[in-house]
């Protein structure tokens, strides 16, 4: 092993994790790749939300084709609304980038990687990747940073939903209700799906019962 290549076990790559949700092994920038997007993720518990539904058109995404191998466990893929049976061993690709798409853990310890990039042109991060740093904040309690880290990202690029679905759950926890609440109509108001992801989402616990608050459609 030298500086032009590496060796590392799946489990040795730094990862992510939020109580409740699946591990994120990030792959690319513990890497240092450069030429395509590829991480993987593993569910702490069965039933999990795996790869959360999204396709790649919306805010923060890509607009990239995107492989999925199913290395370890069982998932349950729906794409196009059609839901697809994975155990290990079987490869999801998804072509089109406006095709909407997740997955769900069958049990514990079910490990997904992903490979992206856009047909024809030269990788480059997506949004999504870039500000994902700031998610660590929740998962030390440290709201008031993942505030601010969300508030940064925001003036450096108000197109992004993903990053005001953030803001809004540490505004949450924090307390600041009217502009958690505004901050979540305009995400979901971008990315309809969103709508769906906080109606359980422990970060907007708080602010669930005010009758501002996006009932499900």
């Amino acid at each position: 092993m030298s500086e032009r290549w590496v060796v590392r076990k799946l489990e040795d790559v730094t990862s992510f994790q939020n109580p409740g949700r699946a591990r994120w092994a990030q792959i690319r920038s513990e890497l240092g790749i450069t030429a395509f997007g590829i991480n993987a993720w593993e569910s702490t518990e069965s039933e999990q939300s795996l790869i959360g539904k999204h396709d790649e058109v919306g805010g923060g995404a890509g607009g990239h084709e995107e492989l999925y191998v199913v290395l370890s466990g069982h998932a349950t893929f729906t794409v196009a609304g059609e839901v697809v049976d994975a155990p290990a061993g079987k490869l999801v690709f998804v072509g089109d980038p406006s095709v909407e798409r997740e997955a769900i853990a069958r049990e514990a310890g079910t490990t997904v990687l992903v490979v992206g990039g856009k047909r024809g042109e030269s990788y480059t991060v997506s949004a999504w990747e870039k500000y994902a740093e700031g998610l660590g904040f929740f998962g030390r309690e440290e709201y008031d940073k993942a505030a601010e880290f969300f508030e940064r990202a925001h003036r450096e690029d108000p197109s992004q939903s993903r990053v005001l679905y953030n803001l809004a759950c540490a505004e949450s926890r924090l307390g600041r209700t009217d502009d958690a609440l505004a901050h979540l109509a305009e995400a979901i108001a971008r990315t309809p799906s969103f709508r769906e992801a906080a109606q359980a989402d422990p970060d907007l616990e708080a602010i669930r019962d005010d009758p501002r608050f996006p009932k499900p459609e």
